[in-house]
């Protein structure tokens, strides 16, 4: 079922393919593949790379719901149980003998040889499915950061307290548009560029979203924000905030740090780009400490200084809720950087998805000519272009679909906290947990044992607590809320 995901992966993040052929047995791995070359420091870039992503712009939202005590701790929090849980699961990229054992290639592989049979089917359906919200949360990220361009420049072009009123609609169709045609790529092998380019880009929003909530503060000369954050009575976007708000946007806030965290999905595809001796377990430990301590650290300046700016009234989005109306052309320059972002992540993340369906349809309907023909296409100074009908199709409809979605629902915050309440704790923390627990054979009952289900317990309610707040985030959004209407 996943081989075809980690081969694509695989390709994405091996930066092993071009060396040069030596002679004898000495350029091949244990596994007969090419020799891995991936050292602590690719897998750190290729995690930091996944890892910080619009996530980030949440943070400072986050933060204010939950103040300066419970805020820093939560966030410093989720990063020791990501790191634990990844070490966890970095243990079982070879079945058996940590240095010697059969390698998995992806997730579901290492769920495969560890759990087997139904759970690897539950794996897989929480995978895909969080892959699919990926694409409508990232539609939207895109469709916000569009309209923040052109209301910028309306800002500056007509005054501050000129209306300005914009609407999503045309930029997420555009933003369809555009991901319907790089869809249609048929092996995403050949485009790591994007992900060097995602890489960039994603680094360049972060830093500026920071760099304008340092400045906000140094320019007001006060640090904003209260213990306990956001106070009840104060006024937002979306009305007063009651007692009830108070409790649900703190739950919704967990969702936000969550989503910021979660890259479990693509751990052991990195780990199978390192190279061993030594053994690469102990690498990838390694990388996931260094990168997990560089991405809180950043997580917490974007998130605190963000607080600091602005306070009880942190925009759900930093780079887009209009805390900052100047310097105009930097932000227009960070909303640019996250749109070419995201185009490239939207497709990082479906092409595992597009190549599990297409699969599956070869493998059910073998005889289809639909399916399986492919029509060459000539280019002009290129290799012919293989067009598949089923492709050109089914990948079309899936990005409608999406956009459509992200019109009706286009809640940044919401959906953000969505997605990390449903991906956090199966994939980071009850899969690893339990496949290492068969790994090490560790016995029912035992102290070791006993602690892991703790932590697998107190992950499943706050993940259920975070699910909770975010769709009341959801239903307090749609009753001011007219579908396909949306502008700022």
């Amino acid at each position: 079922m996943s081989a075809n995901k980690g081969h694509n992966h695989h390709q994405i993040f091996d930066v092993s393919i071009n060396l040069p052929p030596q002679i004898g047995s000495k350029c091949f791995d244990d596994d007969g593949r090419l020799k891995r070359t991936g050292t602590v420091w690719t897998a750190s870039a290729h995690i930091i790379t996944a890892v910080i992503g619009s996530g980030v712009l949440s943070l400072a939202w986050a933060t204010a719901q939950l103040g300066w005590i419970a805020g820093p701790t939560v966030l410093l929090l989720f990063s020791f149980v990501t790191y634990y849980t990844s070490a966890l699961l970095a243990a079982c990229y070879r079945s058996g003998d940590p240095d010697t054992g059969k390698r998995n290639y992806t997730y579901m592989d290492a769920v495969r040889a560890n759990l087997g049979g139904f759970q690897v089917k539950v794996c897989g359906a929480i995978q895909y499915m969080n892959l699919f919200g990926v694409a409508i949360g990232y539609t939207i990220a895109a469709s916000t950061s569009l309209m923040a361009i052109e209301k910028s420049n309306c800002f500056h072009s007509k005054g501050d307290n000129s209306p300005c009123r914009v609407s999503s609609n045309p930029y997420m169709i555009a933003f369809g548009v555009v991901e319907i045609i790089f869809s249609q790529i048929p092996d995403f092998d050949q485009v790591w560029w994007l992900s060097i380019v995602a890489a960039i880009m994603s680094f360049t929003y972060s830093t500026i979203g920071l760099g304008l909530g340092i400045a906000k503060v140094t320019e007001t000369r006060k640090i904003r924000g209260s213990l306990t954050g956001i106070s009840i009575g104060t006024v937002t976007e979306m009305g007063t905030v009651t007692e009830m708000d108070k409790i649900w946007r703190s739950f919704q806030a967990l969702g936000a740090i969550a989503f910021a965290y979660s890259y479990s999905l693509i751990l052991i595809e990195i780990q199978d780009t390192i190279k061993s001796p030594p053994s690469e377990y102990k690498t990838m430990k390694k990388a996931t400490l260094l990168s997990v301590v560089v991405t809180t650290l950043f997580y917490m300046f974007c998130g605190c200084f963000g607080y600091a700016a602005f306070g009880d009234l942190s925009p759900g989005n930093l780079l887009t809720g209009f805390g900052f109306y100047n310097p105009y052309w930097l932000l227009d320059i960070a909303n640019a950087a996250i749109v070419i972002h995201l185009i490239g992540a939207y497709q990082v993340y479906c092409q595992p998805l597009f190549a599990f369906v297409e699969k599956t349809s070869k493998e059910w309907f073998p005889h289809s000519t639909l399916i399986t023909k492919e029509i060459d296409i000539p280019i002009p100074g290129y290799n012919p272009y293989k067009l598949n009908l089923f492709r050109l199709v089914w990948r079309t409809i899936f990005v409608i679909i999406t956009t459509i979605i992200s019109m009706l629902m286009p809640f940044f915050n919401d959906v953000v906290g969505i997605l990390g309440a449903f991906g956090f704790w199966p994939l980071t923390v009850y899969f690893p947990v339990e496949m290492y627990i068969v790994l090490k054979k560790i016995e029912k009952w035992s102290t070791n044992w006993i602690c892991l289900q703790i932590l697998s317990v107190t992950c499943l309610i706050i993940s259920i607590a975070a699910a909770v707040g975010s769709f009341a985030g959801v239903v307090s959004d749609l009753k001011v809320y007219k579908p396909f209407k949306t502008s700022y």
